[in-house]
């Protein structure tokens, strides 16, 4: 059979693009490798009953109100606020670093205007800012640096803060102010009925053939497509022709306390010093689903298993350049999301770049057929 698009990938990036290019007319077969769609947001009731999230948990939070828009056309969101805490001496703290963190963890009573002046003397000026030691040693100096995030960096990266790149530590902010919200954004939601339910409308179009347990090597043996997405590791896809690009993974250990209704006081507790494991995740929290057990996961970063963070150090980014003058010169095939642009992305921003991707893919299209019409009138 022949399609005009064959997307790899259901998850964010791929799911996004079928809708939109079915939406315009297109004929789409979606693959994945794995049994399910959804990718790594995917969501299922455990053994126990429990809604939870198989790869971790997964928050939407967006500053896009075209982005949330879109989405709203699939799911009904629950209104959720995600908080964090680490574990910081036994004792537990808001993260991000707020006016509270500082104040209970010296024993203090600062205002915001002292909380700002606290930060300013405790913090050491870098200049130029090129890793994330240099971001938040600028930002809340060596002792909250040691306390909060050189340990959680060295077990989630495998890598000390001065090896990373200054983009991962900028992506938590230091705040003055009491607000311990996770996020700042303005729309911070969660599919009502789960990430999977809306997956499955996002992909119901009668023009849209989704095949799971599939890959692209054994399409290729059976099926005829005009262009097509994707959005998998881009090394793999040109079989590591210049060596593989760093990945970091993660085991989940999931459990379940059936006699308990609450176990933690937020949704996810951080260990930045304590333990193999970085973080706790109690999935009631995000839900808001009434059940009289709890079901958690514990995540232990590895170096080895399925991919999910893109490693950001200058020579990836050089290496991933490499593959991304081979992924320019293939005319018929796109690559979009956070493996196949080895991007750190949000939820949200993989959305983005798949509207974006599929908004001039049809422009494209259109394009040529308007080329073609005045070929044939002239």
């Amino acid at each position: 059979m022949a399609y005009d698009f064959l997307v790899v990938g259901a998850g964010f990036a791929g799911a996004v693009c079928a809708e939109r290019l079915a939406r315009a007319g297109k004929k789409v077969l979606v693959i994945d490798k794995r049994p399910h769609i959804g990718g790594n947001a995917f969501d299922c009731r455990d053994e126990h009953g429990v809604l939870i999230h198989p790869y971790g948990p997964h928050i939407f939070h967006t500053n896009s109100k075209r982005i949330f828009e879109y989405l709203s056309q699939f799911t009904h969101w629950r209104f959720y606020e995600h908080r964090v805490r680490a574990i910081v001496e036994g004792e537990a703290y808001p993260i991000p670093i707020n006016r509270t963190t500082i104040n209970r963890l010296y024993g203090l009573d600062l205002s915001e205007g002292e909380v700002e002046a606290f930060l300013e003397k405790a913090r050491e000026p870098r200049d130029p800012v090129r890793t994330s030691e240099d971001v938040v040693l600028n930002s809340v100096g060596r002792d909250l640096c040691d306390k909060f995030f050189r340990g959680y960096t060295r077990k989630q990266w495998g890598l000390d803060l001065s090896e990373l790149s200054a983009g991962v530590a900028a992506r938590i902010p230091t705040r003055t102010n009491d607000d311990d919200r996770y996020f700042g954004d303005s729309f911070q939601f969660m599919p009502a009925e789960g990430y999977t339910a809306m997956f499955e409308k996002m992909l119901s179009s009668p023009l849209i053939e989704v095949r799971l347990g599939v890959d692209l090597d054994t399409v290729k043996e059976t099926e005829r497509w005009d262009h097509m997405i994707y959005t998998g590791p881009i090394d793999a896809f040109f079989d590591y022709r210049f060596g593989k690009l760093p990945y970091r993974s993660l085991r989940f250990e999931h459990s379940h306390l059936p006699t308990c209704d609450q176990f933690q006081e937020t949704g996810t507790i951080n260990y930045p010093n304590d333990h193999a494991y970085t973080r706790i995740t109690e999935f009631k929290h995000l839900t808001g689903q009434v059940h009289p057990g709890t079901s958690l996961v514990k995540e232990y970063p590895q170096a080895e298993g399925d991919p999910y963070y893109p490693v950001p150090r200058p020579e990836n980014e050089a290496l991933f350049k490499r593959y991304e003058a081979l992924a320019a010169a293939c005319t018929d095939v796109t690559f979009v999301g956070r493996l196949a642009q080895y991007r750190y992305y949000n939820m949200d921003q993989v959305v983005g770049a798949a509207l974006k991707t599929a908004e001039n893919i049809l422009a494209r299209d259109t394009s040529a057929a308007r080329v073609a019409e005045s070929a044939v009138a002239g």
